[in-house]
Parts: structure tokens; sequence; C-alpha cells
């Protein structure tokens, strides 16, 4: 039994397994009247042997698999960092902040995505979401953030931008495809061709110049919320279009950058479901407008977004569903200062 108990417990379940095996030791022996054979003493010197091996080598295997799983989480953090790193505090005309929390214990990277950089055309964000969990989310993720960065600094528009994260996309996935597809079963190839079916990516573009406004592509992403004085609006886009990877489905004009007012002192969240789609134990959503309404109006955007996450929390009883990822972008107010130059003072909702 001691024996047994080290392939899956600790010490102290090996050290109930050997008490429980003593006793049916010591029941049996006073049963049948062998204790004066020696027999007994035997078993339990024998019961003894292996319960102290069996600590033993479970402590051992313990040791080594809490060092296998450090090597792993660091690895983890570096992924990480490679592919959702923390923007700035501060960029351009605006202050920024962002968070990525995942659902699963221990997870450290998933299928969200976030990026902001600081371009000759203004600062530029992405939020995205990518349909899926696992290494395939990460490679798509990946791609999507690679041609992100690179396209930003070239393309003048921002729909453009988008472009080139819908052809990053397809590409993974044409690789993803054709690197499953032999040596399947026929009926892993069914649900193989049903994933590939469902495979896209929802993304939303973001960008904030010095004009007071701000520029919106949204593929299929929940919308971006503005706080203005207060009170928080969903940025709707007026003709949504479906996420990347399902541009068949296009059958209007091509995307186009929306504006939106984003004066001085504003401040825009950029989420993915993992919000907006929380749910308490009562099944209700929570109420992202309500919680950042009630959110202090003069904290900085990192305050923000923790107490945004503690509210989540509240409200999912501890734990979420899904991965979360935020982005919050303030507009800065600009005074003049007494020599005549402008200068960004803090912002005030």
């Amino acid at each position: 039994m001691p024996a047994l108990a080290s392939l899956t417990m600790g010490p102290r379940g090996i050290l109930a397994a050997a008490a429980g095996a003593l006793s049916v030791t010591s029941i049996s022996a006073t049963l049948h009247h062998s204790w004066g054979e020696g027999q007994a003493f035997s078993n339990i010197a024998g019961l003894l042997v292996v319960t102290v091996a069996s600590v033993t080598t479970s402590s051992a295997m313990h040791s080594r698999r809490q060092s296998e799983l450090k090597q792993v989480r660091r690895i983890a953090v570096a992924a990480q960092e490679s592919i959702l790193r923390p923007v700035p505090a501060r960029l351009g005309p605006a202050r920024t902040a962002s968070m990525y929390l995942a659902a699963e214990s221990g997870a450290q990277i998933g299928g969200d995505l976030y990026e902001a950089v600081a371009t000759r055309y203004g600062v530029r964000m992405i939020v995205g979401d990518v349909r899926g969990k696992g290494l395939p989310a990460v490679r798509a993720a990946a791609a999507v953030l690679g041609a992100f960065r690179e396209a930003v600094h070239y393309e003048a528009e921002l729909a453009e931008v988008m472009n080139h994260c819908a052809a990053a996309f397809r590409r993974e996935d044409a690789v993803a495809r054709s690197s499953g597809a032999g040596g399947k079963g026929e009926g892993r190839e069914d649900s193989s061709v049903e994933e590939e079916a469902e495979s896209f990516v929802t993304a939303l573009l973001a960008e904030v110049s010095d004009d007071h406004v701000v520029h919106v592509v949204n593929r299929g992403h929940p919308p971006p919320l503005r706080l203005s004085r207060g009170t928080a609006q969903e940025l709707m886009p007026a003709d949504p279009l479906p996420p990347l990877g399902l541009e068949d489905f296009i059958t209007g004009p091509t995307a186009k950058a929306e504006r939106y007012v984003f004066e001085p002192g504003d401040r825009l969240l950029l989420h993915t479901d993992g919000v907006n789609e929380a749910r308490d134990a009562d099944h209700r959503f929570f109420p992202l407008p309500e919680a950042a309404e009630s959110v202090r109006r003069t904290c900085t955007p990192q305050e923000f977004l923790e107490e945004l996450h503690l509210k989540l929390l509240h409200h999912t009883g501890g734990r979420l569903a899904d991965d979360v990822a935020m982005l919050v972008v303030d507009r800065l107010v600009e005074e003049t200062d007494g020599r005549g130059e402008v200068t960004d003072a803090s912002t005030a909702h």
C-alpha cells in the first residue's frame, strides 16, 4: 500500500496508507493468533522499510517535478514578455497601461493579444482575441502582433494596418493546416476540418494622434469604452465587419477607420470579451460601463486597471472563465507654462 500510494500521493498520503496497512496487519495477526510466530513482526518490519523508501522516493520525485515546473514557468514568462510586452507608461500625447489575466491557474500566455506603439502617425494600439487555446492560439497571436508592429510604422491608413494583420493570420493559418494535414485518422480529420472552419481572430485597432479624435477599425471585436467627464460610452462600429480569417463574409466596401471624439482628459479602454462576458453566479454579465464609471476619475491608467480588476473578480467570485486583456489610454490635458511652452497636465475625467 505505501508503495502504490507513492505513485500519486505525497509523504502524508504514504504515511496514511502505511497506517492503514499496519492496522490490517495487526488485526490479521490478532485474529489468527500469529504474534508468537514472528511472521507479524516480519511483516511490520517490511512495511517500515517500504514506507521509508516510498517517502524518500516521493520526496525526490516531488522536488524534481517542482524544478521542472519552475523551469517551464520561466520559459512561459520569457515567451509572454516577447509576445505581450508591457506597454510604456507614456506614449506621445497619451498615458497608457495594460493588464493580462489568464483564466487558467499557472498559465502565462494564451490567445489574447495587445500592443501600443508610438509612430509618426500617432499612438497606435491593437487588442485581439484568437479563437481557441494552446500553442496554435499563441502562434496566431504572435503572427498578428508581428504584422502590427511592422505595419504601424509605414502604413498611413489604419485600415491598411488591419489588412496586414489579416494577411499574416491567413498565412499562419495556412501553415497550421498544412502541417497538421498528414497522418490523421478519419475521426480526427473531421474534427480538424470543423476547427479550421472556425479559425479566426477578433481584432480592434485604435489611433490617437495630435487632433482630438480617435480612429478605430473594428473586426468583430468588443467595442472600446470611452470615458468622458465621468460617463462611459461604447464606441459601436457603424458598419460591423467579421473577424480576421472570415473575409469571405465581407460583401460590402473594405474596412475604413471610423472617427470618434477623444478630447484631452478622456480615457479609452480596449479589452477582450473576457471582461464584458464575465458572469457571476446568476449568469449575469459584468456591467463594464457602470464599473468603469465607478472607478475614481483621478486615478492613473494603471490604478484604473487594478480597480477594474478587483471589481471583475468580485463579480465572478474570484474565478475567471476566460482570459482577459485590457489596454487603457488617457488623452493628456495640455497646459501652457509661464514661458509659453505646452506641457501635459494630469488627466481629470
